[in-house]
This record gives structure tokens, C-alpha cells and sequence, in this order.
């Protein structure tokens, strides 16, 4: 890596926290509605793996997704316009917090329902094996209380059966909304999991973003090589709550206090100063130049208009809706029909 690269990395680490803080505070002012997931704390994950994908790698992820459609390289303008609902976002305002998506970066979603995006993920890379597209790996992520369901062993069952190219990551922060791993696994660590379905695992370091790059580069180039899935938990945390409505009364603040001390951030920051890659004055410019970008998010979506009545009906369907039958609704409904 350059000097550069490190910066950047560093730079997009520190948007993607100041981004979830500053949505944290629309939402608290009813500027974003419906749910709100934040990232904070877990940042190492997707700007570790997301600098290491090639062009030809999908991602796919949960609903916690605004970390990973910066690093998937949707510009934090329009993850911010798509937060406030407005028409500049890259669902048109329509899918929100939940439901980031660019195909044309080949991030395919954020998905609100959960573990229902794995067996997606499972058929994404069963399409690049019919296609021929041998170099790609399906990058699907995942919390820990998604591998307690049916989706979760459904996916990795099939892409095992069918040797898919696949690269599993357990975002395990340790918990499931309220409920500790303990409480809801029956196996101490998320990678045992894998064992029943024969698939290589592992257990990684997550709030290092320097390891989580190394760890990710060596297992993709497995899969790129040998061909098959690969299970990787990544043991992280996240400092705020589930959603924006959690009390976090199932945690004691001691245990928060514990983690914040493996702050990715500040970690990556000491990495980049005693090593001599960056100096303390370069690293403070480069932090603030992350907050004006954030700052200009905030204004571009605010001032970005609202979706007209009309597109509601838009970007449903395959085929556009007819607009006498959308007329027809909106008629309707403004009748109180």
C-alpha cells in the first residue's frame, strides 16, 4: 500500500463513523424515519474487506448496511439523501436506512429481512459459475443472531453441495438485538457452524483494519484459486444500540467502555503515526477533510427534493407501472377510497 492508500482508508473510516452520528442526530430530530441501524464501532469490517474485493466481487449484506455502500463506493451524498428519504438516494428515497443498493458497483443490498439475502447471495454466485465468471467471489455479510435461523444453513448447505464460490462473514458483535451470542448459540464460536456442512472456517480479529485486510485478501485468493465457500466470524462490536429504539438495558456500560478502548479508528490512527507512515498533522487534516465530506452529505440531502406522489408506483416491477393505472390510485386514494 502507499501513503495514499493509507489515508484513504483511514478517510473513509472516519466518514462512515461521522456519517452514522450525524444520522443519529436527524433521526432524533425526525428528519429519517422507519429504522435506523448504526455502524459505529465496526467500521474495520467493511473498510478492510470492501478495499480488498475486485471489481468483479458482489456484495450483499443486512440491514446495519450504510458502512458498507460507502466502502462498496456509493458516494455519501446520496447514502445520506437515501437516509432522509429524498430522491437523490440510491433507492430514489424509497428504500431508506434498510435498503442501500447499487448493481452498477456490484453491491446488491442491504435486505431488511433477516438471513433472507444469504440464500440470495448462494444463487448470485451459482449464476457466476453458469455465466463463467471464474475470478468472482460473492462477498455475503451477515450478524451473528442470523446464523440461529433457517435461512443461514439453507445458504451454506447449497453452496457447499454445489462448491460455490462464496466468502461468508459473520459480523458477530456479539449480539443478537438484546440477547448476548451465549444466551442464543449453541456453539461458542460462529465458525463451529460451518464444521456440519464440511466448509473451511475461521475466527478473526475485526477491529484491526490492517488484519482484516490481510485476512481477507489471503481467504479470498483461496477461494479464487481452489473454488469453494469459506465461513470467516469476524469478532467486532458495536457501541450504539440495535436501532435507534434501543434502551441497551442488556449490557452494562463497563463492557461498552471495555470495547471503545479497541476503538478501529484509534487503533488505525496509532498504527498510521508509530509506524511513520502519517504524521499527527496529516492525520488531523485528513480527519477533518472526512468531516467536511460528511457535512456536505448532510447539506446535499437536505436540500435534495422529496420523490413526487407518482414515482410510489416506480421501480416495482420489471416492467414500469402504466401511468393511467397510477393515476387511477393516486385518484383513488386521495378520495379516501
Amino acid at each position: 500500500m502507499e501513503k495514499s492508500d493509507y489515508l484513504d482508508l483511514y478517510r473513509e473510516m472516519v466518514v462512515i463513523r461521522r456519517l452514522e452520528e450525524r444520522a443519529a442526530e436527524l433521526y432524533q430530530k425526525g428528519k429519517i424515519g422507519g429504522f435506523l441501524h448504526l455502524y459505529i464501532g465496526q467500521e474495520a469490517v467493511c473498510a478492510g474487506i470492501g478495499s480488498v474485493r475486485q471489481p468483479q466481487d458482489r456484495i450483499i449484506t443486512a440491514y446495519r448496511d450504510h458502512g458498507w455502500a460507502i466502502s462498496s463506493g456509493i458516494d455519501p451524498k446520496v447514502v445520506m439523501a437515501e437516509l432522509l428519504g429524498k430522491v437523490d438516494g440510491c433507492s430514489k428515497g424509497k428504500g431508506g436506512s434498510m435498503h442501500m443498493a447499487d448493481v452498477d458497483k456490484n453491491f446488491w443490498g442491504g435486505h431488511a429481512i433477516v438471513g433472507a439475502h444469504i440464500p440470495i447471495a448462494a444463487g448470485m454466485a451459482l449464476g457466476d459459475v453458469y455465466q463463467g465468471n471464474d475470478d468472482a467471489v460473492t462477498i455475503c455479510m451477515f450478524g451473528d443472531g442470523a446464523t440461529n435461523i433457517g435461512f443461514f444453513h439453507e445458504g451454506l448447505n447449497l453452496s457447499k453441495v454445489w462448491d460455490l464460490p462464496v466468502l461468508w462473514v459473520c459480523e458477530n458483535n456479539q449480539y443478537g438485538m438484546g440477547t448476548s451470542v451465549d444466551r442464543a448459540s449453541a456453539v461458542s464460536e460462529i465458525r463451529q457452524k460451518a464444521e456440519g456442512y464440511g466448509m473451511p472456517n475461521e475466527r478473526i480479529e475485526g477491529m484491526n483494519v490492517i488484519q482484516v485486510r490481510e485476512d481477507a485478501t489471503r481467504v479470498l485468493d483461496r477461494i479464487r484459486k481452489e473454488g469453494g465457500p469459506y465461513l470467516l466470524e469476524v469478532l467486532t462490536y458495536r457501541y450504539r444500540g440495535h436501532s435507534m429504539g434501543d434502551p441497551e438495558r442488556y449490557r452494562e456500560k463497563e463492557e461498552v467502555k471495555h470495547w471503545e478502548e479497541s476503538d478501529p479508528i484509534g487503533i488505525f490512527h496509532k498504527y498510521l503515526r508509530d509506524e511513520g507512515i502519517a504524521t499527527e498533522a496529516e492525520l488531523e487534516a485528513t480527519f477533518k477533510e472526512a468531516e467536511k465530506i460528511v457535512e456536505d452529505a448532510v447539506d446535499f440531502a437536505e436540500n435534495s427534493p422529496d420523490p413526487e406522489d407518482e414515482a410510489l408506483f416506480d421501480h416495482i416491477y420489471a416492467e414500469p407501472t402504466p401511468v393511467e393505472y397510477k393515476g387511477y390510485r393516486l385518484e383513488r386514494e386521495s378520495e379516501g377510497r
